[in-house]
C-alpha cells in the first residue's frame, strides 16, 4: 500500500513511543520501499533516541535501511511553536489587563 507512493513524509516521530506492532509495522514500511521510493522522517528528538523510538520485540540498532542514503539535516534553536505559543499568551494577557 505505502510501497507505490513516490514520497511518504511521516512526521513528528517520536511524539510518543510506538507500540511494538506498530514500530515493526513502520519498519516493514521502510524496508519495502528501501531503494525504490523515497521517505522523510522528521522528529524533535536527537537520532540517539531513534532505537528506544522504534523499539521492536527484534531489539535493534537503527535498521541500515532506515539509514543507508540517507540525508541528516539537524535544526538546532528554539522551537517556533513555543515562540507562537508565548506570543499568543502574551497577547491574551494583554488584553486581558486593558
Amino acid at each position: 500500500m505505502y510501497s507505490g507512493i513516490p514520497l511518504l513524509i511521516i512526521d513528528d516521530l517520536g511524539m510518543r513511543k510506538l507500540p511494538a506492532n506498530a514500530a515493526e509495522d513502520l519498519l516493514e514500511i521502510v524496508m519495502r520501499r528501501y531503494e525504490r521510493t523515497s521517505t522523510i522522517l522528521t522528529s524533535n528528538r536527537p537520532l540517539d533516541d531513534w532505537p528506544q523510538l522504534l523499539a521492536t520485540r527484534r531489539r535493534c540498532r537503527l535498521p541500515r535501511p532506515l539509514m543507508h542514503h540517507s540525508h541528516l539535516i539537524e535544526i538546532r534553536g528554539k522551537s517556533y511553536r513555543l515562540h507562537e505559543h508565548s506570543l499568543t499568551a502574551r497577547n491574551r494577557k494583554a488584553k486581558a489587563t486593558t
